[in-house]
């Protein structure tokens, strides 16, 4: 387990009275931390195609259109002797939030949805393996004899894209391959709201399991929205479904916006925080938000200058650790915001999966709590049941760099952890 954002060795597991340990007897990597989550598994397919594709195959050209499996067969057949397949991303909200994950802390992850029994070599389904953190466990996904679910984004000359989607036996996975032992030894479980739009699909009975097993077990259940429209469609048993089992909510301003009827981000957190304890909202060149709460007895004022907006003097106490609402003797609501990181990108190569991004930093630094917590139990940062291991405003800074490095490039997957000492830190840093 690596831990969250810059930090030096020493400041890893500070030693007081209340904390020593037999450095000699003690085994970090024996400490079985880890994170779960259900996906839709989708590989995101690029080509270059002219506009003659359209009408062999049905499309609609600039739209984005369901497809059935058969014309996505036809299409990727097409697509592959033709040579103009680009790319093959792996792809899916909980997928890229789990690869980030194992990429950040390199430690496990256990993804839970369908996989093609049948793979050849250079197909979409080897494409989601090869595109995949070797740390994260696909040893509980369960086989299915059709295919995954495929998005084809088709670029024709004049840079127009064209979007067609199969979702293949994606839906297919069934509550009986989800394991209750490996959700209650976990750190936390990742579920995404695409998986509960539909109650006649297997993959919405395997979520409401998973998400109870969870919930039973105090295990902190972290979900992100989807879309706006998918919200709208399904707004009041979401909410019911986030009062009974989630604890961090993670979304953009229009998810937001679709959920609480606010336009304003501030107030839409704070609406939300009364279904659940945590909540992050990534509002594009805006920068993103992390709200929840703490014991007011135990509040930390930040010595960051104090902001106003919706809410006055919003960020004063940032400076806090996130607790459960029911684990607060007198709640007190905090919020913390960020800018883009250095300004954002020069460049923004890619938008898609930045709020994964964001989303897997956060679930880090729970993670690391959770390890921190099994490692030294009786360290003063355990006197509460906190949510992480950093402030409100720590975890902010980190989901905010994740999400630049999403950014700055083609894929919505990391293909590297952040550096070890960043170059926009000056070297005294280093050096106390």
């Amino acid at each position: 387990m690596k831990f969250p954002g810059r930090r030096k060795i020493k400041h890893y597991f500070p030693v007081n009275a209340d904390n020593r340990f037999d450095r000699e007897s003690t085994t970090f990597g024996h400490v079985n931390t880890y994170i779960c989550g259900i996906d839709q598994n989708m590989v995101d397919i690029y080509a270059h195609v002219d506009d003659s594709v359209f009408a062999d195959f049905g499309l609609t050209k600039a739209a984005s259109q369901w497809v059935d499996n058969d014309t996505a067969n036809r299409l990727y057949s097409f697509l592959q002797q033709s040579g103009t397949i680009d790319n093959q991303y792996a792809g899916g909200t909980i997928g890229n939030t789990l690869h980030n994950y194992s990429i950040l802390a390199d430690d496990r992850s256990v993804q839970f949805g369908v996989m093609s029994q049948n793979i050849r070599v250079g197909d979409y389904a080897y494409g989601y393996l090869c595109n995949t953190s070797s740390k994260v466990d696909m040893a509980y996904l369960q086989p299915v004899e059709g295919a995954i679910g495929r998005c084809y984004t088709l670029i024709t000359p004049d840079g127009e894209r064209t979007f067609a989607i199969s979702p293949g036996s994606m839906n297919d996975l069934s509550h009986t391959f989800i394991p209750e032992q490996v959700i209650t030894g976990s750190s936390a479980l990742v579920l995404c709201a695409y998986t509960l739009g539909d109650e006649s699909l297997p993959i919405y009975h395997a979520t409401l399991k998973a998400a109870k097993i969870a919930s039973d077990h105090g295990i902190p259940v972290a979900l992100t929205l989807g879309t706006n429209m998918l919200v709208e469609n399904i707004r009041e048993p979401l909410k019911q479904f986030i009062r009974d089992h989630v604890t961090l909510v993670a979304m953009n301003e229009e998810e937001a916006q679709a959920l609480t009827g606010q336009t304003d981000p501030l107030l839409a957190c704070e609406a939300i925080l009364e279904l659940a304890d945590m909540t992050l909202l990534t509002a594009g060149p805006e920068g993103l938000y992390l709200c929840g709460y703490t014991e007011t007895a135990l509040a930390r004022e930040t010595d960051n200058p104090i902001r106003s907006a919706g809410i006055s003097d919003f960020n004063r106490f940032e400076f806090s650790r996130p607790l459960r609402r029911v684990d607060c003797d007198e709640p007190m609501k905090i919020y913390s915001h960020i800018s883009p990181y250095m300004g954002g990108p020069e460049k923004i190569r890619n938008t898609n999966g930045a709020g994964d991004g964001a989303l897997s930093a956060v679930i880090h630094d729970i993670a690391a709590n959770h390890f921190h917590r099994e490692v030294l139990p009786t360290s003063g940062k355990h006197e509460r049941p906190w949510l992480t291991y950093s402030s409100f405003s720590q975890v902010c800074k980190y989901a905010n760099r994740v999400s630049y490095e999403v950014l700055a490039q083609s894929s919505p997957r990391l293909s590297r952890a952040l550096p070890e000492r960043e170059d926009s830190l000056e070297e005294t840093y280093w050096e106390r």
